[in-house]
């Protein structure tokens, strides 16, 4: 069992968020597309098959959406979850993980995760595809973060 009292950082979790949004299937794929269509855009014009408007417009979108995934939606995300602005004490049991701060507790057995996910700040621990839950890693010591690994490397697929 491997405890931590933790806060977050408003940068690390934009951060992980970010990491969340780039990691999903349809996001990236959205973004392989996107960049498709600008590469073919610039491509056509160059060749002088579309109009400046035409490209100017796919740049547009490409910006856009870049914009979009790396800062406005973490940082809309960030500001509306009051979460991220609470100290927090978790717990990774045998049988589950429990988090707790002075409005209440909550435990959850390991099988509600249904995968979990390191960045480079954080542990993803993962309800769904959408719902998810961030365990900042420097909130561990260093031997209780190895720990904090395997726990969850046992306890949850990833």
């Amino acid at each position: 069992m491997t405890s931590t009292f933790f806060t977050y950082n408003k940068g690390k979790v934009i951060q992980a968020l970010r990491y969340h949004f780039i990691t999903r299937k349809e996001i990236k794929i959205m973004m392989i597309l996107v960049n498709v269509f600008a590469i073919v855009a610039a491509a056509l014009f160059f060749m002088k098959e579309v109009s400046a408007v035409s490209f100017l417009l796919s740049s547009f979108l490409w910006f856009a959406l870049m914009i979009s995934f790396w800062f406005l939606l973490p940082l809309i995300i960030y500001k509306k979850s009051d979460t991220f602005k609470d100290k927090f004490k978790a717990t990774l049991g045998a049988e589950n993980f429990s988090i707790e701060n002075e409005r209440g507790s909550r435990k959850w057995p390991w099988t509600a995760f249904t995968t979990s996910m390191e960045s480079p700040h954080f542990f993803h621990l993962y309800f769904d595809t959408r719902s998810f839950f961030i365990i900042p890693k420097d909130a561990f010591k260093a031997e209780d973060l190895h720990e904090a690994r395997k726990i969850l490397s046992t306890k949850i697929r990833h």
